[in-house]
């Protein structure tokens, strides 16, 4: 069965000398028969995706896109891709944005590929500045956030016309649907909050406060609970998914290269055992068994570890780093990084696709 799996940034293996990057690879033609489980890269900087074969862990090529792409989702079916496309300036925080050149709304879009050439089949028109989106579980509809206009666009994939738009947060980020698909949560970093929406009516169920500029969002399979990732609290908030309520802050410790964690991407195991989280210019990946909701472990992953995805056979783990332009390959029994492998300009998020 297919299956899809994502999250929308010199490392050491735990204990050991860091593992050498690969050699890139040039960008050939799509094999005529595409590997089993292949990963995909979205590369910010250079606008373009690095796809890598996930049977051998080397690189296939890496492939154009379009302006900053970000956000990365699957379809159910496995067949496309869809990447969130944006021609607004990079502005890291601190940035002053009456310095920065005027946005390329052209640019702006969600990308569709093909999933087996790796070559752009459409540009969906989805709203102002799109960094990262949602795919339904029926293959029907997508929830973009739209950083710039703080709102989500809901789009019908069919058509690739918006259908809905909710107002939410400034600088709506992170999305993800709940597992039954009836609610899909949205980040907003300058509200600090996140905002549940009914996916049935398009409207907000309730705004929930949960810190300091939150990035990403994971549910436990069964839907009972979120994770929120807070990049400015060096934490993740713990909420109540059925009634939308925060329930507590859970933070993460250790040393790094920055003095607290900057949690930013988080993928949860398919049986709900454990969770990931990466920590941006930290620099470490954390483990997070949510029965006792403690971190078991962390290790070094790379200088600003951001999308991260885990294997269909949930033994073997990817972070995209941006900085050093390569994924680390993160062995989950031995908590090791095994190997890097070279993808483009800053890569971002990671999406896979493969049998299980």
């Amino acid at each position: 069965m297919l299956a899809a799996v994502v999250i929308a940034a010199a490392a050491t293996a735990c204990g050991g000398e860091a593992p050498k990057p690969s050699a890139p690879a040039a960008a050939p033609a799509a094999p005529a028969s595409p590997p089993k489980v292949r990963v995909y890269v979205t590369n910010e900087w250079s606008g373009d995706l690095t796809v890598i074969n996930g049977d051998t862990q080397e690189a296939i090529g890496t492939f154009k896109l379009g302006k900053r792409p970000r956000g990365i989702q699957a379809s159910p079916d496995g067949k496309s891709l869809f990447v969130a496309l944006s021609g607004s300036p990079p502005a890291p925080p601190g940035t002053d944005e009456k310095s920065l050149p005027p946005p390329d709304r052209a640019a702006d879009g969600i990308g569709e590929i093909d999933a087996n050439t790796y070559q752009v089949k459409r540009i969906i028109h989805a709203g102002n500045d799109p960094e990262q989106l949602g795919v339904s579980a029926d293959g029907t509809r997508l929830y973009v956030a739209n950083e710039d206009a703080s709102q989500t666009s809901v789009v019908d994939i069919a058509s690739g016309n918006v259908i809905a738009t909710v107002k939410i947060g400034d600088e709506p980020e992170g999305v993800q649907l709940r597992p039954d698909g009836k609610v899909v949560y949205v980040t907003s970093e300058e509200d600090g909050a996140v905002f549940a929406i009914d996916t049935a009516t398009n409207t907000v169920l309730r705004k929930i406060p949960v810190g300091h500029r939150p990035r990403g969002i994971g549910f436990l399979p069964d839907g009972s609970r979120a994770y929120v990732t807070l990049e400015n609290d060096g934490a993740l908030a713990l909420v109540d998914a059925q009634k939308h309520a925060f329930l507590k802050l859970i933070a993460l410790k250790g040393e790094g290269k920055t003095p607290k964690p900057r949690p930013m991407g988080i993928a949860v195991h398919p049986d709900g055992s454990m969770i990931y989280v990466t920590t941006g210019s930290f620099g470490k990946l954390f483990f997070l068994d949510p029965k006792t909701n403690t971190t078991t472990g962390d290790i070094e992953v790379g200088p600003r570890p951001w999308g991260v995805a885990l294997m269909p056979d949930n033994k073997t783990l990817y972070t995209a780093n941006g900085p050093s332009n390569d994924v680390s390959i993160v062995d989950l029994a031995s908590r090791t990084v095994v190997k890097k492998i070279k993808a483009g300009d800053r890569p971002w998020g990671i999406a896979i696709v493969g049998s299980r």
